[in-house]
């Protein structure tokens, strides 16, 4: 299916969302104003559509899509299915009843309590059951679309042995199709060619990412033995950063260790490779209050702006903010802004990282540095969506490549936004060498696998804590 094609089902998702959202408010609206007035007078009471109703019919709907975007509703659109639907349809239902309720009905006037309970109930119930039901009939469409063949999504396998030959028969045998178009394969080895007999022969796996853009590939199978760790693990670091989905066939180990999650009662089992570092409604949170706190943080400390510009200004010549060239989300380039450290010109002779007594920086950068000051006007690149306030530290291409030679897996760090500070950044300041670097990269791995709001929080307490104190290396 073309990406236009996608993009109509998207809107279509969002026009039953908005149609489910009003029906759901013309329900409790006509509860709220007739039936218990009815019971109050005892006959039916005349109900009065007032511009209270037309403004919950614009502001009400927007509220719900919003927060079904928020919680990533319309990504991936084509690949949900009906027990999904169910639970995150009933889940966020609750959660947005809940908030319209604090925000729309509390303040009402109502003869008693039980009214209030009433009504939420029925906001909850209208809204859950209009959207499920919407909801429901086209995703199950889609289901049977992509059983049918009639949707699928473009495949690469990985490998070429007998698990790969076996796997892919299995999957083309099924009645069902679980929506996998096969264009070919790429060998691990030159030896595993038992597939050729089946799909074409793309090339060597190292081609990944160019042969992914060329066929337009979607989904990549990896049919290797998955205890191979380091021949997974290079497959895995070629694949980062090109967008598709990432299957493993797993072998009786994985198995026995639970990583297998079927989805499927007749399908291949398959370990999905989950790309989803935190869940959509926590990353919409954590931009949120990104923006948020840079905003506010711009606005309190533009007094310490002005102390800092001026004592930069005086203590040494050049210009108050360094600007540099750094890499960030998926790769690519951003300016990052910072106080001038460093004495005018300091990197004449080419890209230097500073050490504890360099030369080059001035008294006011020492100063600085050592209370992470300098990084503050970075809250303006935060604001601009450049990084975070939490992520690993950007580095210039320059040391990127130096660190790939050693460490090729920190082509995972660009899963997310660089951040004003990080976990590798709190426990090892400013690395001095690409050894350094690389040992701040295992923190910054161990972060983005563990990524939540409450770890952002505490990271920004000891971000806090080392710039109170002045202890920052």
């Amino acid at each position: 299916m073309t990406g236009k094609q996608e993009s109509q089902r998207i809107l279509t998702y969002i026009f039953a969302d908005v149609l489910a959202a009003g029906l759901a408010w013309t329900v409790l609206y006509v509860f709220r104003k007739r039936i218990p007035e009815s019971l109050k007078f005892g006959f039916p009471v005349e109900i009065e559509f007032d511009k209270n109703y037309y403004y919950g019919l614009i502001l009400v709907p927007a509220f719900w899509v919003l927060l079904y975007a928020s919680a990533g509703f319309y990504s991936r659109i084509l690949r949900r299915h009906r027990l999904k639907e169910l639970s995150q349809t009933l889940f966020i239902s609750i959660i947005g009843a809940i908030i319209l309720f604090f925000v729309l009905i509390l303040d009402d006037q109502i003869a008693s309590y039980k009214n209030y309970y009433q009504s939420l109930v029925v906001l909850f119930s209208a809204h859950f059951g209009f959207t499920f039901a919407f909801r429901f009939f086209l995703t199950n469409s889609t289901v049977k679309q992509v059983q049918a063949g009639k949707i699928g999504f473009k495949t690469l396998i990985v490998g070429g042995n007998d698990v790969a030959l076996q796997a892919y028969n299995e999957i083309i045998n099924l009645k069902k199709s679980p929506g996998f178009l096969f264009v070919g394969f790429v060998q691990v080895n030159g030896s595993d060619k038992q597939l050729e007999s089946e799909i074409s022969c793309l090339g060597k796996y190292h081609a990944l990412p160019e042969l992914i853009r060329k066929n337009g590939i979607e989904e990549v199978i990896i049919a290797i033995d998955s205890s191979d760790h380091r021949e997974l693990g290079s497959i895995l670091n070629t694949l980062e950063g090109t967008g598709v989905i990432v299957k493993v066939i797993p072998d009786m180990y994985d198995i026995l260790a639970g990583s297998v999650k079927m989805s499927s009662i007749f399908g291949t089992p398959l370990i999905e490779i989950n790309n989803e570092i935190m869940p959509a409604w926590q990353f919409s949170i954590k931009r949120i209050m990104d923006m948020l706190v840079s905003a506010l943080a711009i606005l309190l400390l533009l007094p310490i702006y002005l102390v800092i510009a001026m004592a930069i200004k005086i203590s040494s010549k050049g210009p108050i903010f360094f600007l540099q060239q750094r890499v960030g989300l998926h790769g690519k380039p951003f300016t990052i802004y910072k106080f001038r450290s460093m004495h005018k010109n300091a990197e004449l002779a080419g890209p230097q990282l500073s050490s504890k007594n360099d030369a080059r920086v001035t008294k006011v950068g020492r100063f600085l540095r050592k209370t992470r000051l300098d990084e503050l006007p970075q809250f303006w690149n935060v604001l601009k969506g450049d990084m975070a306030l939490v992520g690993p530290r950007p580095e210039r291409k320059y040391y990127i490549d130096l660190i790939m030679k050693q460490a090729p897996h920190y082509r995972h760090l660009h899963k997310v936004r660089p951040g004003i500070t990080s976990w590798g950044q709190v426990k090892y300041g400013y690395a001095e060498n690409v050894e350094q670097m690389i040992q701040r990269l295992k923190y910054d791995v161990l972060y983005i696998e563990n990524m939540s709001i409450a770890v952002d929080i505490k990271i920004l307490f000891y971000t806090v804590l080392i710039v109170l104190k002045g202890s920052g290396k």
